[in-house]
């Protein structure tokens, strides 16, 4: 089995060095770039399973990085970002879900954690385990769970691998009312913060996929203080 290869974008040196260092020693093959033009030029030479992203860079920023990366239509724009955001910026962290990023991690943190982040998100990459239901059909909403591919329509909706998995995890439990915790647990593994809503974000760029009029929404439902449901009765 191959060794999955990631993407660093991180103009500390040293800090790139020694998580690079622990990520080997992990499994996994790691490149290193220290700003956004090398780090855009070095997806472009080899594909990777995922870019971990610096927002702060000397250069082009991490914010417009990431935007490149999912305006390539191609497979480029499919692969995985996990950003890295100073002190956890808010701001910071809902603009990037918004431009597609697929998680994110404040500064400082601990390696452990980015490692534990990197196998969830690339685990959200993997085909689904379960034999059954491998497309789920909603009127004429596609889910092809094989493929990780969506399409309402016959035309395709682009998603990230994390607003995949999103809509996959709403699917399968359509009709059951699910809380923010809920969701972000079952996709990621672990419980979150009841304050933290970067699930909303999520939400709203799955919305602007797969609905026909985003502000009066027929599949993905608000449910006032509890969270989301997946309609059962669709187009």
């Amino acid at each position: 089995m191959s060794t999955q290869h990631l993407l660093m974008i991180e103009d500390d040196v040293r800090l790139a060095t020694m998580v690079g260092e622990y990520l080997t020693q992990s499994g996994f093959t790691v490149t290193h770039r220290p700003d956004g033009e090398s780090g855009l030029a070095a997806l472009q030479d080899k594909p990777v399973d995922l870019v971990i992203l610096d927002l702060m860079l000397p250069d082009i920023d991490g914010l417009e990085v990431c935007r490149r990366i999912r305006a390539q239509g191609s497979e480029m724009a499919r692969v995985p970002v996990l950003m890295l955001t100073a002190k956890g910026d808010p701001m910071d962290r809902i603009v990037g879900l918004e431009l597609g990023a697929d998680d994110y991690l404040p500064k400082p943190f601990e390696p452990r954690e980015l490692l534990a982040r990197i196998r969830a998100v690339l685990r959200r990459q993997q085909p689904g385990a379960e034999p059954e239901r491998k497309l789920l059909r909603f009127g004429s909403l596609e889910i092809d769970r094989d493929a990780r591919l969506v399409s309402v329509g016959g035309a395709p909706a682009e998603l990230t691998s994390y607003q995949f998995d999103l809509l996959v995890t709403l699917a399968e439990r359509a009709g059951r009312v699910l809380t923010r915790e809920q969701i972000m647990e079952a996709v990621r593994g672990r419980e979150l913060e009841a304050f933290d809503r970067s699930i909303d974000v999520h939400m709203g760029r799955i919305r602007a996929a797969i609905e026909a009029d985003v502000k009066n929404p027929k599949r993905i439902l608000t449910v006032r203080g509890v969270g989301y449901v997946f309609a059962r009765q669709q187009d």
